[in-house]
This record gives C-alpha cells, structure tokens and sequence, in this order.
C-alpha cells in the first residue's frame, strides 16, 4: 500500500503536472487553510514524505536550473518559541535564548535529573509532550503516542505544567476567552472564528478547545513565514539578485539559487527570517542546500 501510494500520487502523478519547460508549477493558495498557512495544490508539494528513505528519493527528483543549486531555510522549532513568547514563559524562554536543546531542558526538569544525563528516551518523552500541548493533547492521545498508561501520561503533564505554569495559564486563558468573542487572535491580530465552542454538542465543544489552544500559535507561525517571504524577496530585488524563492513548505523557504550568489542567498535568508519579528525568544533558521531537495 505505501510503495502504491508513492508511486500513484508522486511518480504517476508528478509526471502528469510537468509543463513544456520540464518543471512542476504548483499553485499556492491563501485561504484553503483555516490555520492561515499556504496550501499548495497541482501538485501538492508540501507533502511529499521526507521522514522516510523513500520519500526522499521522490524529493531528489527535484533539482535546481542551471550553474544553481537548492538552498533551503527552515524555522527551527518555531511554534513551541511562539509558545514561549505569547505565554511569557520564563523556562521555556531561557532554554530557547540560551541555546540549550529544548526537549532535553524539558526532560531534564520533569525526571529531576542534570541535562547531561537525559537519555534518548526522556528526551522522546519530553518532545511528545512539548508538540503535543501545543496541540492540545490530552492524556490518553499522550499515552495511545507514546505507549504508556493514562495515568503515567497524565503524571507526565502535570509535572510538565509544574514546570511551565505559565503555559497552562494562557491555555486556560485563550479558551476562555474565545467562549466569550467566538474567535482566537494571533499576535498580529488576524482572527479566526469558532463558534462552536459553545455548542452543545460536547464532542465539538471540545475539538473547539483544543483547536483553540493551538490556532494563535500555528496562525502566528504562518503569519511569521508569510512576512519572512515578502522581506526575502524584497531583498533579493533590491540587490537585484537573479535567485528566486521558488517554494514554501510550511517553516521552510526554499530557493534556486545561482551558484555565484550562493553566500548572498545563505545571509539574506539567515538574516531577514531570523530578524523579520522581534519576540522574547530568538527565531533560528537553519539552512541546507544541495544539488537537489534531499538536502542532508
């Protein structure tokens, strides 16, 4: 079923969306997605697997123009430093502005041991319950996740939020809040609606609520993108730079780029993404490139 699917939709289907100029020309829309993320369609490109050796290969197929090569910007963790910053967690902010790895700073607080002595697994653990908050995870997702008792993951977010209080607090505080307006904010004020979050239907009411918790957080990671790429390519015209921004894969930017403007390209990117908002947490991009997508 898997090698069907890659075939089916990435090979068979790739090779019907190529035009005369042998490319794909996928089309982004703005407001397929409530999240506010761009959506790609005719081809999707912004879900071809790359966490699977086969995925990458169907990503290698993607290569640069001529005398370029690929180079790629990635935000890294920018939803959990959005989280730190719109919850002014102290913790979570000091992990993020010093460096430190931050699911190894989250494992190290909850096992109550010295960072230096998390193992892989505490490290899983704390990571699961980092994204998953952000999502709204509830115990029992936690556990089904992560293969252990209800109690043991309700154990584990309760320390967790002993940790960061101030997490739990504005989770709390943003679904309050969206019972009484209808709707959550990002913090740069863009709006989306939910108006069931005061259905009756409990079932609804409550995927309203974990929705809620998340939308002002992936909503101000997609409003952050959205300005990275108008300032990137703002610059890239200014200098009058022949490279173009080519693709958005939800925290990635990605861009053909000419081999004699490579070091340029590298510094724009770092520079205007990692400076394009002004948060208490630093925003790091991390860049790759190569002579095709499956960059290493």
């Amino acid at each position: 079923r898997k090698y069907s699917k890659l075939y089916s939709t990435y090979v068979v289907g790739l090779l019907e969306e190529i035009f005369d100029d042998e490319k794909v020309h996928t089309i982004f829309k703005q407001s397929l997605t409530l999240t506010g993320r761009l959506s790609s369609v005719e081809p999707n490109i912004q879900n071809i697997p790359i966490r699977t050796e086969d995925g990458r290969l169907i990503r290698s197929a993607f290569i640069p123009s001529e005398d370029s090569i690929l180079v790629s910007a990635d935000y890294s963790q920018i939803e959990l430093r959005i989280l730190a910053h719109v919850a002014k967690c102290k913790n979570m902010i000091e992990a993020f502005n010093s460096g430190v790895d931050l699911h190894s700073s989250t494992a190290s607080k909850i096992y109550g041991v010295d960072i230096s002595n998390v193992t892989k697994d505490m490290r899983r653990m704390a990571k699961a319950v980092n994204f998953g908050i952000v999502y709204g995870m509830s115990p029992w997702g936690l556990a089904e996740e992560l293969h252990i008792s209800t109690f043991e993951a309700n154990d584990f977010i309760n320390r967790y939020f002993m940790i960061y209080p101030e997490v739990k607090d504005y989770l709390d505080k943003v679904v309050n809040i969206t019972k009484q307006t209808g709707f959550t904010e990002t913090i740069f004020g863009r709006r989306r609606y939910m108006p069931e979050i005061n259905s009756s239907n409990g079932a609804l009411r409550q995927f309203a609520e974990r929705t809620a918790k998340n939308a002002p957080i992936q909503g101000a990671a997609a409003d952050v993108i959205k300005l990275a790429m108008v300032a990137v390519d703002k610059k890239f015209s200014e200098l009058g730079l022949k490279s173009k921004l080519i693709a958005q894969v939800h925290d990635e930017l990605v861009v053909d780029t000419l081999k004699e403007e490579e070091n340029i390209v590298k510094k724009i990117l770092k520079e205007v993404m990692e400076g394009v908002v002004s948060l208490d947490v630093l925003l790091e991009a991390e860049l790759s490139w190569g002579d095709n997508w499956d960059m290493k």
